[in-house]
């Protein structure tokens, strides 16, 4: 690494363990945007049940995939405002179809970041069926889950943090 790289990198780790979610990208380094989401979303350390889920889905490989994808990504206090046991219920093997239509309907081909974001009123989800996108005293809403974090960026697509799982109807 060429030293003049130095403090920016540094900049980026101290923000990368400081932060509950932010992109690997310092902008000047190598390294950038090499995280993909589902690494990205681990090391924020905020997406414990969403990760789990992804795992129970068989869904880590595909979001690991080139994409790109953009995933609207609940925190682990969104699955927490969910009815109780309801996770537990959709993590079951037996309940996998269902969890990979949740899971998917939080995920858009392509990468869709705020700017663009703003401009549409829905999109299409992985899962088939489409998501309604509003803005409302400049928050974006997902459905009816507000955006609390947009635009880390990924290696293979972007994440949006939103506070709610949201659900397919």
């Amino acid at each position: 690494m060429k030293r003049a790289g130095f403090p920016f990198c540094l900049a980026a780790l101290i923000a990368i363990t400081f932060s509950p979610m932010v992109s690997a990208d310092c902008g000047k380094c190598s390294h950038s945007k090499s995280k993909d989401i589902v690494d990205t979303a681990v090391a924020a350390g905020s997406f414990k049940t969403l990760a789990a889920a992804l795992t129970a889905a068989d869904l880590i490989g595909t979001l690991k995939g080139s994409g790109p994808f953009t995933v609207f990504a609940p925190t682990d206090e969104a699955f927490a405002k969910l009815p109780e046991g309801t996770v537990e219920e959709l993590l079951k093997p037996e309940n996998k179809a269902k969890l990979t239509a949740v899971l998917t309907y939080h995920v858009v081909p392509g990468k869709v970041m705020a700017s663009d974001v703003v401009k549409l009123d829905k999109a299409k989800t992985v899962q088939g069926s489409e998501v309604n996108i509003r803005v409302d005293q400049g928050k974006v809403y997902i459905d009816k889950s507000q955006v609390a974090k947009a635009d880390i960026h990924c290696g293979n697509g972007v994440i949006h943090v939103i506070d709610s799982v949201l659900l397919p109807n």
